[in-house]
């Protein structure tokens, strides 16, 4: 069973400055998207008006690991700071991504994909039923509901809103549709467009009711996905990985002469001879 969302507070627990090679992240944490821009602000801001709040880390053998906090962690880095601020909360392991999830839902930290799988590894971790889920991190059933819902997208839709090109809202629209073409088609219309999320829920019912190209086929491997995703990050280029007629296929999307010998040049540096 989840413990009490209040456990993250750590306010029975004094901090104590710890070196930061002491410190290692934790490879499980809900956020998984650490801005350049945002870390370097929070390093100015640490710069002129010192650290304010203190990081969660929990005991790992001899060192420890952060709960909540990788971004001041990673700036106090840069500043050359020898130790950090930090509350040690002794916490196993479905404790420690309740109390990163919670921190981080209070912060208004996270986009709705990092959410989303926060809760499914929650519920992965404890076996806990999604009320109790939702009773833990203070949210409505339906709100964790919703959320987890969005899981259900084409990783290229998911990667979509890490991006913050399509909003909850959006997603749960595109989610009318039950074919993974026509939800990718009309992600990529509402993004091209800049579409409402009203604007998205009407072409998802004309879409359906119109049956935008939809065939039963199988549902591609998840390595697809992974290798997709890790070439449109590569070449900064929609990339689709896919099976047309029994042959699987890599496509690349590029805008003109220019930018197709930019991802040829990207694709010659990390060519390995």
């Amino acid at each position: 069973m989840l413990s009490d969302a209040t456990a993250e507070t750590g306010s029975n627990v004094d901090y104590l400055e710890i070196p930061l090679n002491k410190i290692n992240p934790n490879p499980n944490q809900p956020r998984v998207d650490f801005s350049e821009e945002r870390i370097h602000e929070l390093e100015c801001s640490i710069k002129k008006d010192g650290l304010l709040q203190p990081i969660l880390v929990r005991p790992q053998g001899d060192a420890f690991e952060i709960i909540a906090g990788e971004r001041r962690w990673q700036a106090c880095k840069r500043l050359e700071k020898e130790t950090i601020p930090a509350k040690i909360l002794i916490l196993n392991d479905v404790e420690s991504q309740q109390v990163a999830l919670v921190e981080n839902l209070q912060r208004d930290n996270l986009n709705p994909i990092e959410e989303a799988r926060g809760f499914k590894r929650l519920v992965d971790l404890s076996g806990c039923k999604q009320k109790d889920l939702a009773q833990a991190v203070s949210k409505s059933s339906v709100a964790v509901s919703n959320a987890m819902r969005l899981l259900d997208l084409p990783e290229e839709v998911q990667d979509m809103m890490m991006e913050g090109q399509l909003s909850a809202g959006h997603g749960r629209a595109i989610l009318a549709l039950p074919d993974e073409e026509a939800r990718i088609k009309l992600a990529k219309k509402v993004v091209d467009e800049n579409l409402t999320v009203r604007d998205t829920e009407n072409l998802a019912r004309l879409y359906s009711s119109q049956g935008l190209e939809r065939t039963k086929r199988a549902p591609s491997p998840r390595s697809f996905g992974i290798a997709a995703r890790k070439l449109r990050k590569l070449l900064k280029a929609g990339v689709r990985v896919k099976t047309v007629r029994g042959k699987n296929k890599i496509e690349i999307e590029f805008a003109d002469e220019n930018d197709l010998e930019r991802i040829l040049a990207t694709i010659e540096d990390r060519a390995i001879v």
